[in-house]
């Protein structure tokens, strides 16, 4: 299949999935090699014939969609907003909840890599810390479970916690079970259910601001915000923006995509409420 094929055919049917082609444009090679291989394990000659099949053959788009997901991830991703988050608003969250546990979610975890390093970052510092981390992919959650990583995944985390935190086995390193309960795993696609409750800290990030559509990105937004709890925070992509349209979330830390749920009438001096 040609890549002016497979761009052609995604432009056409990822709106239909409520997609948005724009976040998919430099990962597409990913998805295309997906759905080629689709196309020969139905027998089919080619896009055109797969396409075809889509629009008599409802249950065919439910399978699409499952080949349109991006597994892009590894431990501290994006450094300075991590930095942010492990050396500010972590501890910050720990001594205003505590004695709860500061309750996390990381919507579109993966293989467990974020949700994961916030673990490690509330262990190293002695924070009581409750997360949450959903996909919709299972085979993801399967791997996160285990915990078991490929050097390219621990690159960007800091060295101190690489040693604390993994035993070396192989090829492998392998995070420690006293990490690894802080997390639990739940499959939920985050377009049709959420986790009950509050939460002290979101990370949402390169999933609904990326792939969706701008209309479903504000549904999920608008749900997101009533999942914060005030005084909270929800973490974004750097390259992605809170819709200007659902308000009550100042960006407390313009460029790291760090907003924090205010009352509607706050409007705190310098910062840029949305």
């Amino acid at each position: 299949m040609k890549d002016t094929e497979c761009v052609a055919f995604l432009q056409w049917a990822l709106p239909r999935l409520r997609l948005g082609w724009p976040g998919y444009r430099k990962v597409r090679r990913q998805v295309c090699k997906r759905i080629a291989r689709r196309i020969k394990a139905l027998g089919l000659e080619d896009i055109q014939a797969y396409r075809a099949r889509l629009e008599v053959e409802p249950s065919e788009w439910t399978a699409l969609d499952g080949l349109t997901r991006i597994t892009i991830s590894r431990f501290y991703r994006e450094r300075d907003a991590f930095d942010y988050l492990c050396e500010t608003v972590l501890p910050t969250l720990g001594a205003t909840v505590s004695p709860a546990p500061v309750r996390i979610w990381s919507a579109g975890c993966a293989a467990g890599e974020e949700p994961y390093t916030l673990a490690i970052a509330a262990h190293d510092r002695g924070i009581s810390v409750r997360i949450v981390a959903t996909d919709a992919d299972a085979h993801q959650l399967e791997r996160a479970r285990w915990g078991r990583y490929r050097e390219s995944s621990l690159k960007d985390l800091p060295p101190h916690w690489r040693a604390s935190a993994f035993e070396h086995e192989g090829d492998d390193w392998v995070l420690e079970e006293e990490v690894r309960r802080r997390v639990a795993f739940v499959q939920q696609d985050i377009r049709e259910i959420m986790p009950e409750g509050r939460f002290h800290l979101i990370l949402c990030r390169y999933l609904v601001f990326t792939y969706f559509d701008a209309s479903l990105r504000r549904e999920l937004a608008t749900r997101l915000r009533h999942r914060i709890a005030p005084g909270g925070f929800v973490v974004l992509g750097k390259h992605e923006r809170w819709p200007v349209d659902v308000s009550g979330l100042v960006e407390v830390r313009p460029g790291l995509r760090v907003y924090e749920r205010v009352s509607a009438s706050a409007n705190r001096k310098g910062d840029h409420v949305v």
